[in-house]
């Protein structure tokens, strides 16, 4: 990292060394307003468009300020989609990693007993969805005395999904010593009585959407015939031929139609809407991050939901509902410095509603013709070639190279504590405590993380180290998603 960096604030070690291993150089706008407020205690209203790096504005100073030993959570992240808090819940860990801080993610469609074990343990940050949050209150699994951070996400997306009378019941158990930052595309008179009412002299940040006008996104429409629609994508995926694409429709119906389509033509293509069981969300999502597949037909359950920098194409297959939405589609290419495409199917009693938001993000949507047949032909040849997805390791891959996570088969049940794993594997020659990352004790296991490439040596030495003064079976396993 440079100069012009996170270098220049006194972070830990252990921040750093996750920042630098995230790829983490240059602070965005949103960084540079919110880190040094937020360090300082500070409510923060911040409207900024999806793609500025807000999670990190938050997530980096959250994550130095909290004290690792304390066993209740020290922050409390609300955001509207369970596909955003998982997102969240990764983004956050990964910063935490090697000052061992916990994350717990908790939001609907989960069985309860799940989270409300994990919430017995030691956790340092929660993120959750309203609804399941305020669940979780209720019935008494949250101990949020201890909470100095609330941060409430994608505001306006909760106030769209009726999420708002939630949040106002979470913040009213809240303790009101604590810092709020509020992060939201827009500014609707609802969100600003909520800031008014709940904040402490907060300090307001605008940092102007680069996405609509960025010189990154290259913005057109064609204008075709409804039923014309799967003949034009198709054309266009032949003479734009994308890396990675995703195509937009308003219904869950639409998508499972042209998924099916596109599928049945060997297009490597995977789905994504509301009505998908919830681990197949996830799952799709992270296929899609990993390149398995190439293409993404979704609702707009992904237009916020997904963080992805090499997207270079995004159709609108159907035109966005509204004009935030257009701009959350076209937000998902064009990111992090790459170039990318926008892409919006226009049939013609749909141009009022173009030129709505044309005017929504002052930029003039320029009209293409449709690709020739010559061109097609010539792109269909070289298309397939490309037709073989090409895997990619993600942030959080690569972040995990060098630790490894370990099972011991033992856990409360037969009364293991975090001290005794780490006594035990602390008298190990060349392991400190510096080198033991999360443990984590369940019912019938624990979890151990192994930092600084060290995880074999430990495993070797678990064949003969008693823990408690006994052997356990140990395994090394991958890193869960959630």
């Amino acid at each position: 990292m440079d100069d012009t960096g996170f270098e220049n604030y006194a972070f830990s070690k252990e921040i750093l060394k996750a920042l630098k291993d995230l790829g983490y150089e240059t602070l965005t706008k949103v960084q540079e307003e919110v880190i040094p407020l937020a360090l300082i205690g500070k409510d923060i209203i911040v409207q900024s468009q999806t793609g500025s790096g807000k999670t990190a504005a938050f997530a980096i100073p959250v994550c130095e300020k909290i004290e690792v030993e304390q066993k209740n959570p020290q922050v409390l992240v609300l955001t509207p989609t369970r596909e955003l808090a998982v997102q969240l819940k990764q983004d956050i860990s990964n910063i935490g990693r090697f000052k061992r801080i916990r994350c717990a993610v908790v939001y609907g469609r989960q069985p309860m007993e799940i989270q409300k074990r994990e919430l017995r343990q030691r956790v340092h940050i929660i993120v959750g969805t309203p609804g399941r949050t305020l669940d979780h209150i209720e019935r008494k699994n949250m101990n949020l005395e201890e909470v100095q951070y609330l941060i409430i996400d994608e505001a306006d997306k909760m106030l769209d999904m009726g999420f708002i009378e939630e949040v106002e019941a979470i913040i009213k158990v809240l303790p009101t010593n604590r810092v709020t930052m509020l992060f939201s595309a827009t500014m609707p008179d609802r969100i600003q009585d909520i800031c008014k009412k709940y904040m402490k002299h907060p300090i307001k940040i605008e940092v102007e959407s680069e996405n609509p006008k960025s010189e990154n996104i290259s913005q057109v429409y064609y204008e075709v015939e409804e039923n014309e629609k799967y003949n034009l994508v198709t054309n266009i995926i032949y003479t734009q031929r994308p890396n990675s694409c995703i195509l937009f429709c308003n219904t869950r119906e639409k998508v499972e139609t042209l998924f099916e389509k596109l599928k049945q033509q060997g297009y490597s293509c995977g789905s994504l809407h509301g009505g998908m069981e919830q681990r197949d969300r996830l799952d799709s999502i992270q296929g899609f991050k990993r390149g398995e597949f190439q293409f993404l037909i979704a609702t707009d359950v992904a237009a916020r939901g997904i963080h992805i920098d090499d997207i270079s194409l995004v159709v609108n297959y159907d035109m966005p509902l509204d004009n935030e939405s257009y701009v959350h589609r076209i937000g998902r290419t064009g990111r992090a410095g790459n170039e990318g495409t926008a892409i919006t199917l226009v049939t013609r009693n749909e141009y009022g509603v173009l030129h709505e938001i044309e005017e929504y993000v002052d930029y003039k949507i320029r009209k293409e013709e449709a690709p020739t047949m010559e061109e097609v032909e010539i792109g269909k040849g070289l298309f397939d070639h490309k037709m073989v997805p090409s895997i990619k390791i993600d942030k959080s891959e690569h972040l995990n190279r060098e630790i490894t996570r370990i099972r011991v088969n033992a856990g409360k049940k037969m009364k293991m504590r975090p001290g005794d794993i780490l006594g035990a594997i602390t008298t190990i020659p060349g392991i400190s405590g510096n080198d033991i990352g999360i443990i984590d004790v369940q019912d019938t296991c624990s979890y151990v993380e192994i930092l600084g490439g060290k995880g074999e040596l430990v495993m070797d030495a678990l064949q003969t180290t008693k823990i408690k003064g006994k052997i356990y079976t140990t395994k090394k396993v991958s890193f869960s998603r959630i």
